[in-house]
């Protein structure tokens, strides 16, 4: 077996071009089913599958008897609606060893835009149960990706690879504090009620602001969290004649569109009298339209544009990183060898169907006699005996048979199978 991985992160590809390769939860089973079904049933007629999609990252992880990253970019290409070249002027493509210590560099938080963030490994398990219900997650993947969650919390436990890490969402508090002198004056509205957005309300939550909202597709989810922080649920059709009310908006759906446009922010703006916006896009793709960002009176940031804020202070944090890729390349090394031994197993199960053969046919044998009215012992004998030239047949042709050179080769062989001594 073989494993190949093929992605683009916030490292290797703008934000926009992300967008088009972004898969919401409830799309991953559908999508895994099209990746899997696309591959030649003659060449590869298993190909396990699993997709990891996040707002800094896309990345498929497969694996199967041959190597197939021609047909999987041409796949990926083709599902974001972009050229091949252009795909792979952004992605990365890894494959067995490198594949292997990429998810456990990413599962443990060093891949991430935020050094040491925890969230990843819960997006990660995410993903693997979305692979695993829909029957895309073979032997291969299910040991890569468990494997990966053992290594990343022996990082976590073993290191301080997480200490003073600054999340996306206390990067947006920071940064609206440079703007507001008072946080405690200013009204928040929050579109979304995921993981993402339950983070950042908590986050400004800590602040005390003068109000807060969420604004959700689903007004039961919505109020739910906003119950939790003493704020208010609103509809999301309500959005645009209530968005000149708030002072920070920040924003994380799954939306595939934008549903903040220029026009509800402009109309807003002059409903304000042109008090500032402060807006955070947290989404992939974008949740607001990105020509607001050239308004006078709004202060834009993306995911990418937070990309500094959090970097700080990962100085401190090196030393744990380099204690961290000791324990992957362990990791890494103990997968390889059990993808190794893999190989053997059609092997392993050849053999073992034909001893179980052969001792099916001597106890037939063994019943015969003892039917005929043999005695034990008799039979016993004959059974060991017919038993141990069925063993050593094999050998002993090839002992007898090829040249002087095979010959030899071979009676090193079956010395080692057959000669060892007892410990």
């Amino acid at each position: 077996m073989t494993v190949w991985t093929l992605g683009l992160n916030h490292t290797t590809a703008p934000l926009d071009l992300r967008g088009r390769f972004a898969f919401a939860l409830d799309q991953i089973a559908p999508t895994l089913q099209s990746l899997r079904s696309s591959f030649p049933s003659s060449r590869h007629p298993q190909v396990e599958a699993a997709i990891i999609s996040t707002c800094n990252r896309t990345e498929i992880y497969c694996a199967s008897e041959h190597i197939a990253l021609d047909h999987t970019f041409g796949w990926l290409a083709e599902s974001g609606g972009v050229a091949p070249t252009l795909l792979r002027s952004h992605a990365y493509t890894l494959h067995d060893d490198e594949a292997a210590r990429h998810v456990f560099r990413v599962a443990s938080g060093l891949d991430s835009m935020v050094l040491g963030e925890a969230q990843i490994l819960g997006q990660m398990k995410d993903a693997v149960r979305a692979a695993e219900n829909v029957g895309a997650l073979g032997t291969t993947l299910n040991q890569l990706f468990q494997r990966s969650f053992a290594v990343a919390k022996e990082v976590r436990t073993a290191t301080e690879i997480g200490a003073h890490s600054i999340s996306m969402a206390a990067a947006a508090v920071r940064l609206a504090g440079q703007l507001f002198e008072d946080l405690r004056k200013t009204r928040v509205l929050f579109v979304g009620a995921g993981e993402m957005i339950d983070l950042a309300v908590t986050h400004f939550a800590a602040k005390e602001p003068k109000s807060i909202a969420i604004a959700n597709r689903t007004l039961e989810r919505g109020e739910k969290l906003a119950t939790r922080f003493g704020g208010e649920a609103m509809r999301l059709a309500d959005l645009p004649a209530r968005l000149a009310e708030f002072d920070i908006v920040v924003s994380c759906t799954a939306s595939t569109l934008p549903i903040i446009g220029l026009g509800a922010v402009e109309r807003a703006l002059k409903a304000r009298k042109h008090r500032p916006i402060f807006m955070v896009d947290l989404a992939v793709p974008r949740d607001i339209e990105p020509e607001v960002k050239a308004l006078e009176d709004v202060y834009l940031y993306t995911v990418d544009d937070l990309a500094h804020v959090v970097q700080q202070g990962q100085a401190n944090r090196q030393a744990a990183v380099a204690q961290a890729e000791v324990i992957i390349d362990a990791g890494v090394q103990s997968f390889m060898h059990w993808l190794g031994q893999r190989s053997t197993v059609p092997l392993i199960q050849q053999l073992n169907a034909q001893a179980d053969e052969w001792r099916a046919a001597e106890m037939a044998r063994a019943r015969k006699l003892l039917a005929k009215g043999e005695s034990v012992d008799a039979v016993l004998e004959a059974m060991s005996r017919g038993l141990t030239q069925k063993m050593m047949h094999g050998a002993m042709a090839e002992l007898h048979s090829g040249d002087a050179a095979s010959r030899e080769q071979t009676a090193q062989t079956i010395s080692r199978l057959f000669l060892r001594k007892e410990r």
